[in-house]
């Protein structure tokens, strides 16, 4: 797409205002804070702008030389490969220009629960966490366990967990809703295929500054651990719930033996279910629209099959099918299957900004 040429202007008119305000030493405060986060936001804009203005200079001065016989030639081989290095360099920029999700730089809750299929489900429910697990891994992001209940034959009926590092939201975001899984369970003496499936909920994970939580609306209760069979952990009431009760948020945990770090990691997670809440209600439309991009992330959806017996992994709502079910399980392959997610939700709001 071609941007105009005004607001090219309007762009390196913006930055240029920016650098000067935050070169004065005026600012203090919350007001150099936003200023920065706004510089940090529009330098690669303006970096993409700039070099788009300075190719579409060199091709007009090129074709001004069209006319002298004697550099004709020369002038035309440089304006075939600038017409040619043009297209992309104004879709990074229209790329760089496109709204930003203000939760994609940020670390998040991954939250992972079996579904419909028993046994088999939770299982498949471990499979999923190691498989965030390597990927994490693969990012240089951290993976920290906030609150998990295991199942008696593995895996887990939920776990919760926080990732931290650069940009996991923005790479995790469309991983949200359900994960189906097709194979033949190890308790099968019959080799029939089960279907099974566990739900994927990946939260931005606020600062302290976003949610504000209020005593009064907090319904605290301490209870006593126990483990897969209904054995107690320990002996004393460590086990914490926490129930904002203007929303009917519930978040438990009672993996420690610490009541206060049970009640810690609680309010972690409480936070950021609450801040995910205000995130769909005060985008409206601009939510609704970049869901319907690449699926609604809706945890009832279903958005990808894993399938044991054809080794292969289908993401439904781009149609992408991969035949390498180990590779997306060991961690390289579910990046394959992100970046298309990414690319697709791209190319759909380019279109929607060029009609």
């Amino acid at each position: 797409m071609t941007i105009p040429a005004e607001r090219l202007r309007q762009i390196a008119n913006r930055f240029a205002e920016l650098e000067a305000r935050m070169a004065s030493g005026q600012l203090e405060g919350d007001a150099f804070v936003q200023a920065s986060r706004d510089y940090a936001e529009l330098e690669p804009v303006a970096r993409s702008a700039a070099e788009v203005q300075a190719m579409r200079e060199e091709i007009a001065g090129l074709e001004d030389m069209l006319a002298d016989p004697e550099m004709k030639a020369m002038a035309e081989d440089e304006l075939a490969q600038l017409r040619k290095d043009l297209p992309q360099v104004e879709r990074a920029l229209a790329l760089a220009m496109l709204p930003k999700d203000s939760a994609d730089a940020r670390p998040a809750m991954l939250e992972i629960r079996a579904g419909t299929g028993g046994d088999e489900a939770a299982l498949f429910a471990g499979d999923l966490f190691r498989m965030y697990e390597k990927f994490a891994a693969e990012q240089g992001w951290s993976v920290e366990p906030v609150s998990m209940a295991a199942a008696d034959v593995g895996g887990f009926k939920e776990i919760v967990a926080a990732i931290k590092g650069n940009g996991v939201f923005a790479k995790l975001k469309f991983e949200s809703g359900v994960h189906r899984v097709q194979r033949v369970p190890v308790t099968e003496s019959g080799g029939r295929i089960h279907t099974s499936a566990a739900t994927v909920a990946v939260l931005p994970e606020p600062d302290a500054v976003d949610v504000h939580l209020e005593d009064k609306d907090l319904k605290i209760d301490t209870y006593r651990a126990s483990g897969a069979g209904g054995q107690h952990v320990n002996t004393t009431d460590s086990a914490i719930r926490i129930t904002h009760e203007p929303s009917g948020i519930v978040v438990t945990c009672q993996d420690g033996r610490s009541q206060h770090k049970n009640k810690e990691k609680a309010m972690q997670v409480l936070r950021a279910r609450l801040y995910e809440q205000q995130r769909e209600e005060t985008q409206g439309a601009e939510a609704e629209a970049r869901k319907a991009m690449v699926g609604s992330g809706d945890r009832s959806e279903r958005i990808r099959t894993y399938n044991f017996p054809q080794g292969r992994v289908t993401d439904h709502r781009i149609g992408l099918t991969l035949h390498k079910l180990e590779d997306v399980l060991a961690g390289p392959g579910l990046g394959e299957l992100t970046a298309a997610l990414i690319a697709e939700d791209e190319a759909k709001r380019l279109a929607a900004i060029s009609e």
